[in-house]
């Protein structure tokens, strides 16, 4: 299936329908938006013995994600539509999360308690997770994959690729997600994606949720924000069980990827 949320992109793999059928050969091949079908990144749906489901991603240059906010609730959604429940638990390299729809086309995912120890991230040595020093006095932040929020005055007028370049910063060994993000008003930001193994996107789900906790920490939001991306609104609630993400997913094809393409 190719679906998205908010215009980031995915193509969705059955491997409980195909059996093992992703490798990263195939990840790039699938990924190319000239030769293959093009995607932010790639979900792969299996079975799990304790969850209803269990999703891996790929990215488009063939790295695997730890965590891809915006796929689990595109596939949770069309899941529960497909089971006719309105609850779902998932399993990814975050551990158990829980999805919900919660009606007018939304779904909300719980996509766990934000990472803040240095090492887990991870980053390469021991600093102050609020403050990187770093040019621009960044924030990092754990969501199962790394993350590096830069605050500024106008996130629109901000030069994405420069602050993209982070994303091979020696500070962080396994490279990390990016985003500028201004604050609108308390509960309010506007935020732009730069995503690990992709360049820029027009949403990200786990970077919406980093930059909601890396705002709530800098004293600059509360913990219940709207976030507006290139493609579309999304709402972050860091609360207590974890942090719950919501917002619309789209259906747009089936499709056959030929064996032996890739």
């Amino acid at each position: 299936m190719k679906m998205h949320g908010l215009g980031n992109d995915f193509v969705v793999v059955d491997e409980r329908a195909t059996g093992p059928a992703v490798d990263a050969a195939l990840a790039r091949a699938m990924g190319d938006r000239h030769l293959g079908v093009g995607f932010d990144q790639l979900a792969v749906i299996r079975d799990d013995a304790a969850a209803d489901l269990a999703l891996v991603f790929w990215n488009a240059d063939g790295s695997t994600a730890g965590a891809c906010g915006n796929a689990t609730r595109c596939v949770a959604s069309r899941e529960m539509a497909r089971r006719g429940t309105n609850a779902l638990t998932i399993r990814t390299e975050r551990g158990l999360l829980r999805a919900e729809a919660r009606g007018e086309g939304l779904t909300a995912v719980n996509m766990g308690a934000p990472i803040l120890d240095w090492c887990a991230v991870p980053l390469a040595r021991e600093v102050d997770l609020l403050h990187l020093p770093l040019d621009g006095d960044p924030v990092a932040t754990g969501m199962g994959n790394p993350h590096c929020t830069f605050f500024v005055d106008d996130a629109e007028a901000a030069d994405l690729a420069a602050y993209g370049a982070f994303e091979r910063n020696a500070l962080f060994p396994e490279g990390t997600n990016v985003q500028v993000a201004h604050r609108v008003a308390p509960d309010h930001l506007r935020m732009r994606v730069w995503e690990r193994g992709v360049g820029p996107t027009l949403a990200s789900g786990s970077s919406s949720c980093a930059v909601a906790v890396a705002a709530a920490r800098r004293g600059l939001t509360g913990r219940a924000v709207r976030i507006d991306l290139d493609g579309g609104t999304i709402h972050v609630d860091w609360r207590a069980d974890g942090v719950w993400m919501t917002g619309p997913t789209a259906h747009v094809f089936d499709g056959v990827w030929p064996r032996g393409a890739a």
